[in-house]
Order: structure tokens, then C-alpha cells, then sequence
């Protein structure tokens, strides 16, 4: 076979590879815009621009394809993430989301940000400019806020069955009470001191804090973790009073 022939071959069965889809295909639903994602979401304006610019190659039907995702195989690499990635979290999709989804998302999306495991080394590697800078998660760490702040504390004691319900909705995103999750497990927390769990690591702001956790430390932390701890890895605020004084009731069982 002439060597021109050998390499024309070549070309067309790359090319053609690149059209094979073995772990889904990620291309199906059309763009609409970058303009159009998170339109009508009601999150902080700088917020949604740090998820539109930074997380939406991945993360929505907003991908930005570059001229070597055509070739196989790794463009496979790239379709495999990519579709990893919106089944995770496809912002395409965030406002048609239950309430408790979004605010499971919102926990990871900061627990992500904070501990620099997002957006991966490998997409880093090819995209330099997607590196979160401290601003940007200061940015995304408000997505845990409520737009009107906190209610103040309610005296009395919680319901610890409502307190396990509220944590099954707004913590398990990041933690569990028997073992380490992105967050540490939480079983004993009640009356523990901040950061003393061996094995896991913490921020330097919550390790050095010298908080001991009981009511009120926990209320004040649930009401808002930065206010309290700057330098911390928490990912939202619990900001309804009844749901903080439930939660509390159920950590300290």
C-alpha cells in the first residue's frame, strides 16, 4: 500500500472515531447560549457568573468544544467527564430542580470550590483560566446565603426526628454521622472540639478556633460559618431558625 494511501486511510479512521460516542454523547442537547444559563436562577450575581464562566464546559449543554475533541480517542476522555460531569450537575437544567436538590448542589459547589478539588487537574491542565481564584470562591461561597440573612434564635428545645429530617435534606451532600465525607462525620459532635477529629483535614481557621461545640456555638455556626470561623471549609448556612434549633436537637442525641 502507497504510504499516502496508508495515511489517507489513517486520517479517515480517526476522523470517524471521533464520531463513535462509547460513553454516551454529551453533544445531543444544543447549546442555547451561555447568555440564556442560570437566566432566571435566583442566586448572587457574581455567583452565577463564576458557574457560567468557569463551570459550565462541564457542567451544562453550554460546552465550549475545542477542535481536538474530535479525535478519538481522546475525544472519548473528553466526552466521558463531560457526561460524568452533567449527571453530577448540569446547570442547564438548575431552575427546573427541586428546592432541596439545588441546596444539596449548593453545598458541593462550595465544599468543591473551598478545597480546590474543583475544577479538576486534568481540565486545569488544558484550561488555565478555569483555576478558581480566592475571589471566585468568596464569590461562590454566597450561594449558601439567604438573600434576607438568618433568623434570629428560637428559644426551647428542637425536635430531633425534624432535625434528622433537615439533615437528610441539607447535610448529607457533604456529610454522614458514622464516617468522613467531604465534611467530617458528625456522630459525637455535640459537646466535641472544634476540629479534633484525627485523620481528617480541616482548615486552619476551624483547627485553631477553640470552639467547643453545644447550643449555642452550633446555632451561631449553622446562622452563618463565616461570620464565625473565617477560613473555613462549611459550605452553607442553615438559615431557618426552627430548622437550625431541629438540627441541633438531633446532633446532641
Amino acid at each position: 500500500m502507497r504510504p499516502w494511501i496508508a495515511a489517507a486511510l489513517t486520517v479517515a479512521v480517526v476522523v470517524a472515531l471521533g464520531y463513535v460516542h462509547p460513553f454516551g454523547n454529551p453533544r445531543v442537547e444544543p447549546a442555547k447560549g451561555l447568555g440564556t444559563l442560570l437566566e432566571g436562577a435566583t442566586m448572587p450575581a457574581d455567583a452565577k457568573a463564576v458557574l457560567v464562566n468557569k463551570c459550565a464546559d462541564c457542567h451544562s449543554s453550554e460546552t465550549r468544544w475545542p477542535a481536538y475533541a474530535r479525535i478519538a480517542p481522546g475525544s472519548w476522555l473528553i466526552e466521558r467527564d463531560i457526561v460524568e460531569a452533567r449527571k453530577k450537575m448540569d446547570l442547564s437544567h438548575w431552575e427546573e430542580m427541586p428546592a432541596d436538590k439545588q441546596q444539596i448542589l449548593t453545598a458541593k459547589i462550595i465544599e468543591e470550590a473551598k478545597s480546590g478539588d474543583m475544577p479538576p487537574l486534568q481540565y486545569r491542565l488544558l484550561h488555565w483560566n478555569a483555576q478558581l481564584s480566592k475571589t471566585d470562591v468568596q464569590a461562590l461561597s454566597m450561594l449558601g446565603k439567604s438573600a434576607s440573612g438568618s433568623e434570629a434564635a428560637l428559644a426551647g428545645d428542637g425536635d430531633a426526628v425534624q432535625g434528622k429530617a433537615v439533615f437528610e435534606k441539607r447535610c448529607t451532600g457533604c456529610h454522614a454521622m458514622a464516617v468522613d465525607r467531604e465534611g467530617p462525620r458528625l456522630a459525637g459532635v455535640y459537646g466535641r472540639k472544634a476540629g479534633s477529629i484525627g485523620g481528617f483535614t480541616y482548615s486552619a481557621g476551624l483547627k485553631n478556633s477553640g470552639v467547643t461545640w453545644n447550643d449555642a456555638t452550633l446555632e451561631k455556626w449553622l446562622s452563618d460559618p463565616d461570620l464565625m470561623v473565617p477560613d473555613n471549609n462549611m459550605s452553607f448556612s442553615v438559615p431557618k431558625a426552627e430548622e437550625r434549633r431541629n438540627l441541633i436537637a438531633y446532633l446532641k442525641q
